[in-house]
């Protein structure tokens, strides 16, 4: 007898609760509590997510920041107000530590399934797989696994008390144990896709996205992915089912599936977030949200002159002065010879006066210091990484397209700071930097060298490998957008800041 079931799945929501674009200040169709409203759920019904919930907008910034004085965690609450049964954790899940991850779990009332996550301290609600039954009896075994990246990307003290495994591994293992236990396996990967989906062209062989080979070697039949942000509503690699919702709980996928006893039929598509929400858990979150807007709309310090949003382009041929900003931030706060910086995927700009709106705007990350001894060779190959970003289009200067696919990825073009340098496009890739000084044209000199950069891109995250075998001679514990407004508090009015000379020949 044929047994329906459906899906709701989201991922990547990335701390968006309520219906409001907080940069703007404006109200959209977008976040978890819209969201919850459109779940229609029956007994034959499942409501899963992919992870990477907790970091992404202020909302949560400041509850995690203030957690002691809120009762009701936001993000669990909306969640819940979904049905949500089953859950993964994503990269950025881990940012905040063993104690922020603790209180997330307890109160959830959805099931965390992450088979590669190991609980060395005891108090996480994890399971590596579960066997549900619906209403109809249909069997639905589902496991989750999150990018082993987790532990290139996080800093040590986050991950003292977790082990994470093989992606992959753990994958195999779960699919393996549910074959006998179930009729329909689901595997929830906090991944991507590593090859293109038209083409099969490989993207990416460096493990960090695994779902073609998920999909070609295991025998799932669903596999809900993440991580990589983009819209994939119904495809099916190797005879498994595969989706991805886009980020930031702007849409979501609604999957249906028939069983007739041998195998699946299996549709989806991605559904808009609406416009209305229910009146619970909405008020109960409405004196948190209320207090972030007030504390994003505090004035911090003023600019001598605001900076107009930069087109990302015309930012990495002609500098940045946002990128500017945070690099002088950065020098002042560590001491270092010279400091890199990235700036997120949309053109941002900073007015003044400057509120922590505008901050938490123009850098989105939940990102610490790290200070790396460095050579001159290691300067020059980070910035030839940078000189990749373009390629030339009958002459002109353009985005190169592994910056835009499968994932848009301008976070990894740098921006330097107490440095002079030269770009010339005309060269091949890898002998594009033509000219490498100190700020003031004088040479190097050899020798080593402090580096502030980020703790992400200390990873050697975004084809800075090489930064991985630096030295580490400092990590800070305080966030960047913390950092900034101290220090535009103390140094206002901001002058224009000059602390880079860099130039792109083509």
């Amino acid at each position: 007898m044929e047994k329906t079931f459906q899906i709701y799945y989201t991922s990547d929501t990335h701390g968006h609760i309520f219906p409001v674009n907080y940069a703007s200040n404006c109200p959209e169709n977008s976040g978890l509590l819209n969201l919850a409203a459109q779940v229609e759920k029956d007994g034959n019904t499942l409501v899963l997510d992919g992870g990477d919930s907790l970091q992404g907008t202020p909302l949560t910034q400041y509850y995690l920041e203030n957690r002691d004085q809120w009762p009701v965690h936001p993000v669990a609450a909306a969640f819940n107000a979904m049905g949500l049964d089953y859950f993964t954790l994503g990269n950025h899940d881990f940012n905040f530590g063993y104690e922020a991850l603790r209180d997330y779990l307890k109160a959830m009332n959805g099931v965390c399934l992450c088979n590669n996550v190991e609980d060395l301290g005891g108090e996480l609600r994890i399971r590596p797989w579960t066997v549900h039954t619906l209403g109809n009896g249909l069997r639905v075994g589902i496991t989750g696994v999150v990018t082993d990246f987790v532990n290139i990307w996080e800093q040590p003290q986050n991950l003292t008390q977790l082990r994470i495994t093989d992606a992959f591994r753990a994958a195999k293992a779960a699919c393996a144990a549910l074959a006998d236990q179930c009729d329909i396996r689901v595997c929830i990967y906090h991944g991507g896709f590593e090859e293109d989906l038209e083409t099969g062209r490989l993207l990416s062989d460096s493990g960090e996205n695994l779902a073609c080979k998920i999909a070609r070697e295991l025998d799932f039949d669903v596999l809900l992915t993440g991580h990589q942000h983009m819209a994939v509503e119904d495809v099916m690699l190797s005879g498994t089912y595969a989706v991805q919702p886009p980020a930031n709980a702007g849409q979501f996928l609604h999957i249906i599936g028939q069983w007739d006893g041998t195998g699946s039929q299996i549709h989806s598509r991605l559904m808009s977030v609406g416009a209305t929400h229910d009146a619970e858990p909405y008020q109960s979150l409405l004196p948190l949200e209320n207090a972030v807007q007030n504390w994003l709309d505090q004035p911090i310090g003023v600019l001598s002159q605001s900076i107009p949003p930069e087109g990302k382009l015309e930012a990495a041929v002609h500098s940045s002065q946002v990128a500017a900003l945070f690099n002088q931030v950065q020098l002042a706060e560590t001491g270092a010879d010279f400091s890199c910086t990235s700036l997120g995927n949309d053109p941002v700009g900073l007015a003044s006066p400057v509120t922590m709106r505008g901050v938490t705007a123009a850098y989105l990350f939940a990102n610490t210091l790290v200070v790396l001894e460095i050579t001159e060779e290691v300067l020059r190959q980070t910035l030839e990484r940078c000189a990749t970003y373009f390629t030339l289009v009958d002459g002109q200067p353009q985005i190169a397209e592994e910056f835009l696919l499968p994932k848009v990825e301008h976070y990894n073009y740098d921006f330097y700071a107490g440095l002079s340098y030269t770009f010339d496009l005309r060269r091949p890739v890898g002998s594009r930097v033509i000219h490498l000084a100190k700020l003031d044209g004088s040479p190097l000199g050899g020798g080593t060298f402090r580096l502030c950069t980020s703790n992400y891109r200390a990873t050697g995250t975004g084809g800075y490998e090489i930064l991985r075998e630096c030295p580490v001679l400092w990590r800070g514990g305080t966030e960047m957008p913390d950092l900034t407004a101290r220090y535009i508090q103390t140094h206002s009015p901001m002058p224009q800041l000059h602390n880079v000379e860099m130039r792109v020949i083509w």
